[in-house]
């Protein structure tokens, strides 16, 4: 049986020409080949499987070759070129720092260095993975790196450029590798899927490429394991079925149900993908980067960034013309803060859960979508209240109005516990319906014949001036409870002001006023802008109009002193004089 070969291994580029996604490196190193300005040592650092070791060797062979060709590219003819071809080049010498790092690999090869080429001009030196090097080879390879025989070049590759010691970075021109984009890869896989005579849908080719994330080498292997799958046939549904990739149309459909609040539909989509075997964290961050899509598709200014094939591309174009931008936004924030407490939720599917319901809230009627940095947190009424009954008044009861000037009827005094909102409007509009009629037009027998008693009793009652509100006493132990709530309610964005709020001791001063000691005058500054709030918040609460805050800065006095043995057994004794005798009479001595 013929031997198979991987395509990451059978199509490996052999000429800077064909090395995909690298432009701007393979020009400069052909410039450097064309001009004879040859640095003696390089470092090339970037990602996984983006062409380092590969650039490596076609240079090689490149600055060895005896007939270039006129745009900078080996013959792969002359003997240099075949002997590297066919792996029996004694110029080019590979070493794996992973598997030699010890200063005796690096004195073993410093005394290579030293020998000239038999063929061609020069030695070229591979280590791959040379921040696997220990500290002691590092420095053993400092000297021969920084003045190598004029027949050496070395060419350094690694993945983690910062545990390379600088010493070594100053020695190395520097090329950083980038990540092959999504098309560049795209368009390199349906070049091998020609030469393979595979059929590719382009959304298959584009799920292969965005596995990958920016390798060349993972999306080759990627691609020979999908095949094998298809059987030469790769399509998307086949494609995304053996990546264990989730579906667009699920989060497709998701939004739809989303932009139309619907909680339930919403939840049923999440357990059908939980049952599918997908981790939650992974369909949360599939969500956000769906949402992020939907974002670049609305300008087709920032449509380039969207990296999904051509079909795919028109539904994200057609749905984000539904999403509006704030709710975009606000989904985006809430996707990203599940994402970001996932893993340290003891209750992982409820987190996603709570999250899909804040998000299908976003565009209810009577949301505030347009304004502020995160989501209103709100918790809707159930059941709407009943309407308030109207007073019911007749023609008869209302007598024409006196000469004299009526009595101002003032508000009913509010009860001791919280009113709901809903019951203040109530309120506010009954009373407002109540008309107003002096105390000497009333006529019981009058009443008597043309009202009914509740409407007397109503008549009554509204005649009758009430006691204006008065305000309650206040304690400590209320103002420090209401003000370490009113610390709670502050914004996300005053956490600072929020916890000092929370650890600060305030004192009353009177009945009616209290103080807030503060560090310094910037802190003090800080709180200011904030007084009118605390005050109003606090004269809510605690049913008291003439609350009032002051600030005091702290004083030495304030701190309190660590006292010795001594000093506390002193003031002790101030308070009971037996001490004293106690000590004289056992003779005790504190230490």
């Amino acid at each position: 049986m013929e031997n198979y070969i991987v395509s990451a291994r059978k199509y490996r580029p052999s000429t800077f020409e064909s090395v995909v996604g690298q432009k701007a490196l393979t020009t400069t190193l052909k410039n450097a080949i064309a001009t004879h300005k040859l640095a003696h040592a390089y470092l090339f650092c970037g990602p996984r499987g983006v062409g380092k070791t590969t650039c490596a060797r076609i240079f090689a062979k490149t600055i060895n070759c005896m007939t270039p060709t006129a745009d900078g590219e080996a013959c792969n003819t002359c003997e240099s070129c075949v002997a590297f071809n066919e792996q029996r080049s004694y110029n080019i010498h590979e070493l794996d720092a992973a598997s030699n790092n010890s200063v005796d690999d690096i004195r073993q090869l410093v005394d290579q260095v030293r020998i000239p080429p038999q063929i061609g001009k020069y030695k070229v030196y591979i280590i791959d993975e040379v921040h696997m090097l220990s500290a002691s080879a590092f420095n053993a390879f400092l000297k021969t790196l920084e003045e190598p025989p004029h027949h050496a070049i070395f060419i350094l590759a690694t993945t983690e450029k910062h545990k390379i010691i600088p010493t070594i970075l100053s020695r190395c021109q520097i090329y950083d590798f980038n990540r092959i984009s999504v098309e560049d890869t795209v368009s390199h896989l349906m070049y091998v899927a020609q030469k393979e005579s595979v059929t590719a849908e382009p959304e298959a080719l584009n799920v292969i490429a965005l596995k990958a994330d920016g390798g060349m080498r993972d999306a080759l292997s990627i691609f020979d394991q999908v095949v094998s799958f298809t059987g030469g046939k790769i399509t998307y549904q086949s494609a995304i079925e053996n990546l264990n990739v989730l579906d667009y149309e699920y989060y497709f459909r998701l939004t739809d149900f989303l932009l139309e609040n619907n909680v339930m539909e919403s939840m049923l989509l999440f357990n059908d993908v939980l049952n599918n075997g997908f981790e939650g964290s992974h369909f949360v961050t599939g969500l956000s980067s769906h949402f992020r899509d939907l974002l670049v598709s609305k300008d087709p200014v920032t449509l380039p960034l969207l990296e999904v094939g051509a079909s795919i591309r028109d539904r994200y174009q057609v749905q984000a013309q539904k999403c509006p931008l704030p709710f975009i936004y606000k989904a985006i924030k809430l996707c990203n803060d599940c994402d970001m407490n996932y893993r340290t939720s003891k209750n992982k599917r409820l987190l996603v859960e709570l999250t899909l319901i804040q998000v299908a809230q976003l565009t209810a009627e009577g949301e505030d979508v347009s304004h502020g940095r995160r989501p209103t947190e709100l918790i809707k009424p159930i059941f709407k209240p009943a309407a308030a009954q109207q007073p019911q008044a007749t023609a008869s009861t209302q007598q024409p109005v006196a000469t004299e000037k009526p009595q101002s009827v003032t508000a009913t005094p509010q009860p001791a516990h919280k009113m709901p909102d809903i019951l203040k409007s109530t309120k506010t509009t009954t009373e407002k319906k109540i008309p107003v009629i002096s105390a000497s037009q009333i006529s019981i027998r009058q009443a008597k014949k043309n009202t009914a008693p509740e409407q007397i009793m109503q008549t009554t009652q509204a005649v009758i001036p009430s006691e204006p509100e008065k305000d309650y006493p206040i304690d400590e132990v209320n103002l420090n409870l209401h003000w370490q709530a009113f610390a709670s309610e502050l914004p996300q964005d005053d956490k600072a002001l929020a916890d000092r709020m929370k650890h600060a001791h305030i004192k009353l001063i009177d009945d009616v006023s209290f103080e807030f000691v503060l560090e310094n005058d910037f802190v003090k500054n800080l709180f200011v802008p904030l007084k009118p709030a605390i005050e109003s918040y606090l004269r809510k609460h605690l049913r008291n109009k003439q609350i009032t805050l002051y600030f005091r800065i702290s004083t030495t006095e304030d701190k309190k002193k660590v006292l010795s043995r001594g000093e506390r057994f002193q003031q002790m004794a101030i308070i009971n004089d037996a001490l004293i005798d106690l000590k004289n009479e056992f003779g005790l001595e504190l230490y």
